[in-house]
Parts: C-alpha cells; sequence; structure tokens
C-alpha cells in the first residue's frame, strides 16, 4: 500500500466508521444490526490499516533526533486513534467502567467525534490528492481486500470468543447494549437526553392534549389514559443499557381515532412537558403505546410520569417522556432533532 494511498484509506475508514458510529443511534430494530455489524468492522480495518503505517512511519518515530515539527501532531493522532478504538473494544469485550463520569461507550463516542474533526482539518489543510497508482495497483487491491476479509473475520468470530472465554460482552445485545433491570418495572436507569430535569407533574391537574389536524381535539386526564393496553418492548439507550420491560397504558391509535384524523394529517409529533419532541409517521404513530404504567407499577417521575411514550424498535432517546401533548399534523417533524438540545434550556427542562 503506498504512503498516500494508506493516508487516504485512514481518512475513508474514520469518515465511514463515523458516518455508521451516528447511524447507530437510530438503529433500533434487529433488521437493522447490519450498521452495528458494519461499525465493529471498519473500526477493525482501521486498525489493520493503522498498523500499516506504524511499520512504515516507526523508524522515524523511535528516533527523536528525526522529529520534526509534525511529528507531535502525529504522536497525537496517534494516541486519538488508538483511545478511540481502544475505548470501543473494551466496551465490546464488558468493560463497562466509568471515568470522569461518562461510560466508555461515552468516551468512544466523544473520541470518535474529535478523531473525525481531527481528519478533517488535515484533510482541508495538507491533503495531497490520490494518484492513479494509490487507487488503482493490483498491489493496491489486493492489501485492500485482505484488510477487508481481516476485519470482517475479526467481527465474525468476537462473539464466539467471548462466549467460549466467558467474557461479559458475549451477553450484549446486537446494539452493544448490556441488560440492565429487565422486568424490574421502574428499577432500571434512569437517563435523559442531555440535560431534561423537570419537577415532577401533578397527576390529578394533569391532561393531555390531542391536537392539531383532528376533529374533536382532546385534553384526557391521567385516568383516560390508563386504559390498560399492554405491550412488552426493549428500551435500548444509546448510553450503553437495555431493559425490556412489560408497559401498559393506551394505544397511540385509539386516542387518534377517537380525535378523528382529518384528511391531510400524516404525522404526528409527540410533545413532552420540557419542549422535547419527536415525530412519527401517522401509520407508524398508531401502534406506539403511551404508558402510565411499568409492569405493575406507576411510573415513577424519572421515568416519564404521569406518561411516557413506548416505540419498539426505536432507541430510547425516541420515547419522549413527560409526554403533555400529541399534535396530528400534514407534515414530517424537521425541528425534532434541534428540540433534544433545546428543551433542556427551557424553564420546564431545567425544573423551573
Amino acid at each position: 500500500m503506498t504512503p498516500r494511498g494508506t493516508d487516504w484509506s485512514l481518512a475513508l475508514l474514520v469518515t465511514v466508521g463515523v458516518a455508521t458510529g451516528l447511524a447507530t443511534w437510530f438503529a433500533g430494530s434487529p433488521q437493522s444490526a447490519w450498521v452495528f455489524a458494519a461499525h465493529g468492522a471498519l473500526g477493525t480495518a482501521l486498525a489493520l490499516v493503522l498498523g500499516w503505517k506504524l511499520r512504515r512511519v516507526w523508524p522515524r518515530i523511535a528516533a527523536p533526533r528525526r522529529w520534526d515539527g509534525r511529528t507531535g501532531a502525529g504522536l497525537g493522532a496517534l494516541t486519538l486513534v488508538a483511545l478511540a478504538l481502544g475505548s470501543g473494544y473494551a466496551w465490546s469485550t464488558g468493560l463497562n467502567a466509568a471515568l470522569g463520569g461518562m461510560t466508555l461507550l461515552g468516551w468512544h463516542v466523544l473520541l470518535g467525534a474529535l478523531l473525525a474533526a481531527l481528519v478533517l482539518a488535515h484533510a482541508g489543510m495538507r491533503a495531497r490528492r490520490p494518484r492513479a497508482v494509490d487507487l488503482r495497483s493490483r498491489r493496491q487491491l489486493l492489501v485492500a481486500g485482505a484488510v477487508g476479509a481481516g476485519a470482517v473475520a475479526v467481527w465474525a468470530v468476537q462473539r464466539p470468543v467471548q462466549r467460549a472465554l466467558r467474557l461479559p460482552g458475549a451477553r450484549r445485545r446486537f446494539t452493544g447494549s448490556y441488560d440492565a433491570g429487565s422486568f424490574t418495572a421502574n428499577d432500571f436507569p434512569v437517563t435523559s437526553w442531555v440535560a431534561d430535569h423537570p419537577r415532577a407533574l401533578d397527576p390529578a391537574a394533569y391532561r393531555l392534549a390531542v391536537v392539531g389536524a383532528v376533529r374533536r381535539p382532546r385534553a384526557l386526564a391521567l385516568a383516560d389514559i390508563a386504559r390498560g393496553d399492554e405491550l412488552t418492548a426493549t428500551l435500548d439507550c444509546t448510553g450503553g443499557f437495555h431493559s425490556t420491560q412489560r408497559w401498559r397504558g393506551v394505544r397511540l391509535g385509539r386516542l387518534l381515532d377517537e380525535a378523528g384524523v382529518r384528511d391531510g394529517g400524516g404525522h404526528v409529533r409527540v410533545v413532552s412537558h420540557t419542549g422535547y419532541r419527536w415525530g412519527f409517521a401517522l401509520a407508524d404513530a398508531r401502534d406506539l403505546l403511551l404508558a402510565t404504567h411499568v409492569g405493575d407499577e406507576p411510573l415513577s417521575h424519572g421515568h416519564g410520569a404521569p406518561c411516557r411514550l413506548v416505540v419498539p424498535g426505536h432507541r430510547g432517546f425516541q420515547w419522549v417522556k413527560w409526554v403533555t401533548r400529541v399534535e396530528v399534523h400534514e407534515d414530517p417533524d424537521v425541528g425534532a432533532a434541534a428540540s433534544t438540545v433545546w428543551s433542556s434550556l427551557t424553564a420546564e427542562g431545567r425544573g423551573r
């Protein structure tokens, strides 16, 4: 592999690795398991190509007299890559340690983002265009094929090896998350996207508004929602845990039918007391559950009481908590992702 081909391969692998890493946040169903497999294989491919590059540059690194102004930056980048890959491998084998208030998975995400920013900056300032020999030579093709085959092979054998060694990583879900308090009612981890921390809502005064493109807007008390519809579903948090619970409340489709969706209404927004929200196509929203209970217990405040959304096959940040509004609209909600940040800045989100 040529030096320039090696550098461009590293840049490409980092870019695609970050892209698949971001995609894992939105992949919660078994049908999307390939996203996690691709991310893992890309990480191994990156490690292999990095080893190839180190073999070439190691004589210069090992001889301080040969260092120049770029050596420090190169060593820093090498350290960042090693930490990003190491944190991912450690998490996947079951090392669930917390450093500086963050899990290893959190550090893996942060280090990956920093690495992507570094690669982008380097490409903008110092990148040299690849040549034909860097892309189309027979040797280049063979090396790329070997790296790809090796990365896939490592991904394929990791779970069997972990099971043989009885490592905790063998028990993780396809998303990489570890079980935490399944079927224990409210006794599973409490998390909120970014920093939502609202005050508890008064169940007696609580009302759920069903509004927008509906013929009969509703304002439902908590008793009107706790109808006994049940759903067993797995909440899979991007923070690295999953918890399967039996949820009880009312199917969202029932409320929409009672309100009467008008012609043109094709999308549903589920809105939190904090301003946090997420949107769904009408056909998909009908199968979701607005839960008032988990197991045989009313939801605790930390888990979204009086009412939270249950979205099977989606990651936890789409399971909106402290739901106060269901809105029917004609168009998709393009601002939902932004609400996950600014909701923590509202007075309600800060608990004031």
